[in-house]
């Protein structure tokens, strides 16, 4: 009889790859370094024990493996004195360099969209999350297909005696992936119209949103625990957030909101990816304050900012977002218990300096963000007669009522209101209300 530690499966072996055209100058091989530390990062993630990793210098890219004859050979070499079973590179990789690669190093290779598209399909939570990774995955593997298969060389017999050859067997795996994400996008339809119910049944909520962005493993996550006290899964790793998740908390002031987390930005995110992970960052586009949540300790936390800015740009420019997101954004710079404490970074209207491990600067940030939401706020004046209760009720629910005067019939109300809110008072109960200066 064979024991537990007889059938535990051996662990995984594997090397990380960085192949990097530019080198030249000494911040280019430190942004390799970083980049070679995220990648092994990635790697580890998914339970591989990296017993390998190196940046390789290209002069050129080579069609057939990316990598020079050189680099190759030497690859082989590694792999075999290391005993590796996967080896990671960190680039995209055309089906054919992929093959190729495999072919002369004898075993798994993935490249940079491949490994990704393992985290999230590990991570995805909820249905949305399942779906977009199931469909991101099928695009990938459509263009890989030859590869991925080994009985595509079979063919099927066609119909009737004279029918010819029929339908091969790569070009069935084709159809019915095919048919699959067609399928999968009209659930995908499906759920984002039920999320977009959700969030209309949200609006009618007098809480404003405030929203987490941020490079993955900056701590968002822990963050969000340390300010709502939840236990949303926080740990040292990459994409340890794939769906969002919210959370009501009060301001000092005694104001409440919604405090919501989402996915881990990351840097040449892959093209299959691309609409899941903004279909993640949905709740980013209805959140009255962003925060912008960064490792100040890392040591590429400034190209980390250019990447979430980046997306969040791209985000204004299909629309997903207003334009003029950053004028709604703080700038929150974590880990500073790793850079001498919050005291050692002047705080503005736009930053500030915590420790969400620690809490320090925690109260700072919950009172800045206090301002930001005052700041935003509109004072208006609304005449509204006695009997129409539903909507004074109404602003003292989703406003600050700083005034009253009460009429024999009518009443003036001074509010404070978030422009959104204005609107949408100002449609419902639009037959009642009377021009005040």
């Amino acid at each position: 009889m064979t024991t537990s530690s007889e059938t535990k499966p051996a662990a995984v072996r594997g090397a990380v790859i960085l192949p990097w055209l530019r080198a030249t100058q000494e911040q280019d091989v430190r942004a390799a370094e970083a980049r070679l530390d995220e990648a092994v990062g990635l790697a580890a993630s998914i339970n591989l024990v990296i017993v390998r990793q190196a940046v390789l210098l290209l002069r050129t890219r080579r069609a057939a493996t990316l990598l020079g004859v050189g680099q190759v050979e030497s690859l082989k070499e590694a792999v075999k004195a290391d005993r590796i079973d996967v080896v990671v590179i960190d680039a995209r990789l055309t089906p054919g360099q992929q093959r190729n690669l495999e072919r002369e190093c004898g075993c798994k290779v993935i490249d940079r969209t491949g490994l990704i598209l393992d985290i999230f399909g590990a991570r995805a939570a909820t249905k949305e999350g399942t779906l977009q990774v199931e469909l991101a995955h099928l695009e990938y593997q459509r263009s890989r297909l030859v590869r991925l298969w080994t009985h595509l060389e079979r063919q099927r017999g066609g119909f009737g005696f004279l029918g010819g050859p029929g339908e091969t067997q790569v070009e069935a795996d084709r159809r019915m992936i095919g048919d699959r994400i067609v399928r999968l996008k009209k659930e995908l339809e499906q759920v984002r119209r039920t999320r977009g119910l959700h969030r209309q049944a949200r609006k009618r909520v007098p809480f404003p949103v405030v929203a987490l962005v941020g490079y993955t493993n900056a701590g968002k996550s822990t963050l969000f625990n340390a300010l709502t006290g939840a236990a949303v899964y926080a740990q040292d790793q990459l994409f340890a957030t794939l769906d969002p998740t919210m959370r009501a908390i009060t301001l000092p002031s005694g104001r409440r909101v919604i405090l919501s987390d989402t996915v881990g930005f990351i840097s040449d995110l892959p093209t299959e990816l691309i609409a899941a992970f903004r279909a993640t960052l949905e709740e980013v586009s209805e959140a009255d304050i962003i925060l912008h949540v960064r490792d100040i300790a890392h040591p590429d936390s400034s190209a980390q900012k250019k990447d979430v800015y980046g997306v969040l740009n791209g985000m204004a420019q299909s629309g997903m977002i207003e334009p003029d997101w950053s004028n709604r954004t703080i700038e929150v710079m974590n880990k500073a218990d790793l850079m001498g404490g919050p005291e050692a970074f002047p705080e503005t209207e736009e930053t500030v300096a915590i420790s969400a491990i620690t809490g320090d600067g925690l109260p700072q940030l919950m009172a800045l963000i206090d301002r930001h939401i005052t700041t935003a706020m509109i004072l208006v004046r609304y005449e509204i007669p006695l009997a129409e209760g539903a909507a004074s009720a109404w602003l003292y629910q989703h406003g600050e009522v700083t005034e009253r005067e009460d009429g024999e019939e009518r009443m003036t109300l001074t509010v404070r209101l978030q422009p959104q809110d204005r609107a949408r008072f100002e449609m419902q109960f639009r037959h009642i209300l009377a021009e005040v200066p």
